[in-house]
Order: structure tokens, then C-alpha cells, then sequence
């Protein structure tokens, strides 16, 4: 059995590759300045940050690969224009690549979108695609709030979104529903606006009828699915309310939940709510809580040790750690498959 975590970021990117964030930034401020050239970063530093953290942690932790992306609070759609957010994204993916080509059995590629707030998806659209056909990527982050938490941006069912949808089902590749950094100071990035945004996707989809247009469309909803397990008696209740079909089958057959939740007792409630078919093993790693619980000697974001203490038959173990993963990512499956597993 392959462990597979869903959800990882390039939290720890070489130094040369934020400078050259910070010189775009520093352009948006004062025009006259040159746009700036990409970083030149050799393979030794990309290999000192992986092999030093997600790298070593994987190994440790006893998993097989991680489905790999650019820094969520990095991607920054909010900042700048439509050039800025695609250079950006074409520099962060690309880096992606690097990765995913020198650790080609351990990190599998999932791109940035070069979004902005209410801006065209053209851009998007055509990275996408340019990451899954030349690339190799498997998936690709999805923004719902370019904006930086002010929510400008229409809902998810909304035919906005659509165009990015059709490219998704053509290239099988699903979207993992995930934020940026907070502009907004009423929202802490990773405390309350990830959780607050991978909510709010759950209950657009309860109100809309996307998955009548799009029934192959998929989506990954991280962070456990935000509020939805513990609250999920209010979102069956809502859907009945809004004259809505049941949610196991209105949304449940098209989003999929991680078990980046950094507890026991909030793994036991994912696993004992939602459908074991719709569950992703996954960690993030290296990302949004880093330090050691004091109350177990264990690193916060160790969810292997959480799903490990389930008493899951080996069935349910595969399909939490592998096989629901492949199912999600077909594109992954493929892969592995070409590779003999």
C-alpha cells in the first residue's frame, strides 16, 4: 500500500525565489523600475530546503509521496495585476516542476492559478494547461476569494467559474479549494480564513447545482473540510431547508475531504461523519502549524499518527491512504500505474 498525502506546499523555497516576490512588489509600487528576471537557483538549493524538511518528515513519517504546490499564503493573487499574478504563478510552478523532477517518486506536481480579484480566468485557464500537458501536473490550487478576504469574487456555482471547470474536466485534473493570505485584518490567514473559505465552498455548493453541469468535476475541500464535519447535522438540515437535494448526494459525489486536522478527537469526528470514499489522507507538512503538541510529544501536523490510531479495517486504510487518492487524481493514477504500482 502506497501512502499518499494530498496536501503539501514548497513552504521552504530557496531565498532567491522570495527576493524575487519582493522585486515585483517592489515594481508595483514604482513603475519606472525594470521588470524583474527570474531567480537563478541551482538544483543543490532546492535539494537543501526539501531534503531538510518535507523530505526528511515524509520519510520519517512514514509516507510515500506528496501531491506538491506553491506556498498557499504565497500565492498572493491580491496583490498586483494580471501580469504580475502570471509571472508569478509561471515562476512558482516551475519551481514545482524542478522539484517533482528531481524527486520524481516522491513529489507529484499540483499548480497555482494566476488569479486576480474579479479579473479575467484566461490566464488561468491557459496555465492549467501548460502545467498538466507539459508539466505533468495532476491538479491545480482553485482561489475562491482572489481578493485577499474580502470575498469580491462570485460564488463557486456561479457561471463565472465555468470556463476554468470545462478545462478541469478535460483534463481530469480536480481543484483543491484553498486561500491565501489574509489582506484582511479581520481574518487570521491560517487560524480563521482557510477554515472560514473551505466552509464556505461547502455550503455555495449546498446552494447551487453545479455538479448537474459539471458531474465530473472534482474537488478537494482541505483543513478536514473546515466547520462542515462538526456541523454537518446544520448543512444537512440547510439543504432540506432550501428545498435542496441530500447533501451525501447533491455534493458528496463530487468533493472529497483531507484529514489535515491536528488533533485526535477532530480525526475521530472526520472519520465517524463523513463517508470513508470521501475522505484523502493528507498533512501539510511544513505548513500552517508547525511546532510539537505538549500534551503528546508529537508534532501537531503528524495526521498519520491520528488515522493510525483508527481502528479501520485494511480496506478502509487503502482507500483513506491510497486509493481514494488515485480515484481523485486520475491523472496520478496513470502515473503510477506506468511505474508499476
Amino acid at each position: 500500500m502506497l501512502i499518499i498525502d494530498c496536501h503539501g506546499h514548497h513552504t521552504v523555497a530557496p531565498q532567491a525565489h522570495l527576493d524575487y516576490r519582493e522585486a515585483q512588489k517592489a515594481r508595483l509600487k514604482n513603475p519606472s523600475l525594470p521588470r524583474p528576471d527570474r531567480a537563478d537557483i541551482s538544483d543543490d538549493e532546492i535539494r537543501e530546503g526539501i531534503e531538510t524538511n518535507q523530505l526528511k518528515l515524509l520519510k520519517q513519517r512514514g509516507a510515500d509521496m506528496t501531491i506538491f504546490s506553491p506556498r498557499a499564503s504565497r500565492m498572493e493573487p491580491h496583490i498586483g495585476d494580471a501580469g504580475t499574478a502570471l509571472d508569478w504563478s509561471i515562476a512558482c510552478n516551475d519551481l514545482i516542476h524542478r522539484v517533482t523532477e528531481l524527486y520524481a517518486e516522491t513529489f507529484i506536481g499540483v499548480c497555482m492559478l494566476p488569479q486576480t480579484p474579479e479579473g479575467s480566468l484566461d490566464n488561468s485557464i491557459a496555465e492549467l494547461d501548460r502545467c498538466v500537458n507539459e508539466l505533468g501536473f495532476v491538479g491545480c490550487n482553485l482561489n475562491p476569494d482572489p481578493s485577499g478576504g474580502h470575498w469580491t469574487s462570485p460564488p463557486l456555482t456561479d457561471r463565472y467559474w465555468y470556463p476554468i471547470y470545462e478545462k478541469m474536466v478535460e483534463l481530469e485534473v480536480p481543484a483543491m479549494v484553498h486561500v491565501s493570505g489574509s489582506c484582511n485584518p479581520a481574518f487570521h490567514a491560517t487560524g480563521s480564513y482557510y477554515i472560514a473559505a473551505d466552509t464556505n465552498a461547502f455550503m455555495q455548493f449546498i446552494q447551487g447545482n453545479l455538479f448537474a453541469d459539471f458531474p465530473d468535476l472534482k474537488f478537494i475541500v482541505p483543513h478536514g473540510g473546515g466547520a462542515v464535519p462538526y456541523h454537518w447535522g446544520r448543512y444537512r438540515g440547510l439543504a432540506d431547508m432550501l428545498k435542496q437535494p441530500p447533501v451525501e448526494t447533491h455534493v458528496m459525489k463530487n468533493v472529497y475531504f483531507d484529514t489535515c486536522v491536528y488533533h485526535q478527537p477532530g480525526i475521530d469526528l472526520l472519520f465517524n461523519v463523513i463517508d470513508i470514499d470521501n475522505i484523502l489522507f493528507g498533512s501539510e507538512m511544513v505548513g500552517a502549524v508547525r511546532g510539537i503538541d505538549p500534551q503528546t510529544g508529537q508534532y501537531f501536523d503528524d495526521t498519520k499518527r491520528y488515522v493510525d490510531t483508527l481502528k479501520l479495517s485494511e480496506d478502509d486504510r487503502r482507500r483513506v491512504y491510497e486509493g481514494n487518492a488515485r480515484r481523485v487524481y486520475p491523472r496520478l493514477d496513470k502515473m503510477l500505474k506506468a511505474l508499476g504500482k
